[in-house]
């Protein structure tokens, strides 16, 4: 089970960090990831880091302003975002994909367990 927290409504230029808790898995073995969903829109990949967090993989919109950490030890995942804009307002979703898994890690489909989702609304 996966639980994130930590969206709100933050300014443009501003920063947020978003959090996600596993529980009920070996988090240790999962490849977590951020997806985002705006009204309309499907949802898309923000970024992604390995199983012991050596590996991180980042969407162009993402690069250089959001960084995703972990803690295995605490089972959670952190999406870190700043210099936030009004297109990055979305639902964020947290997701797990087991290891080994052959399906594309950038889509939807490429992730096994999914968090509710928590609101991000950036203000221009």
């Amino acid at each position: 089970q996966l639980q994130a927290f930590g969206g709100g409504l933050v300014p443009a230029g501003g920063s947020l960090r978003l959090s996600c808790v596993a529980s009920g898995c070996s988090f240790s073995t999962y490849t977590m990831a951020w997806f985002r969903q705006a009204p309309g829109k499907e949802r898309e990949f923000v970024g992604a880091l390995s199983r012991i967090g050596g590996i991180t993989s980042y969407a162009d919109s993402a690069e250089g302003r959001f960084t995703i950490s972990r803690d295995n030890v605490k089972n959670t995942v952190h999406l870190q975002m700043s210099s936030l804009k009004s297109e990055d307002t979305a639902v964020y979703y947290c997701g797990a994909r087991k290891a080994f898994s052959t399906t594309n890690p950038i889509i939807p489909e490429g992730y096994d367990y999914w968090g509710q989702g928590t609101q991000v609304t950036v203000s221009s």
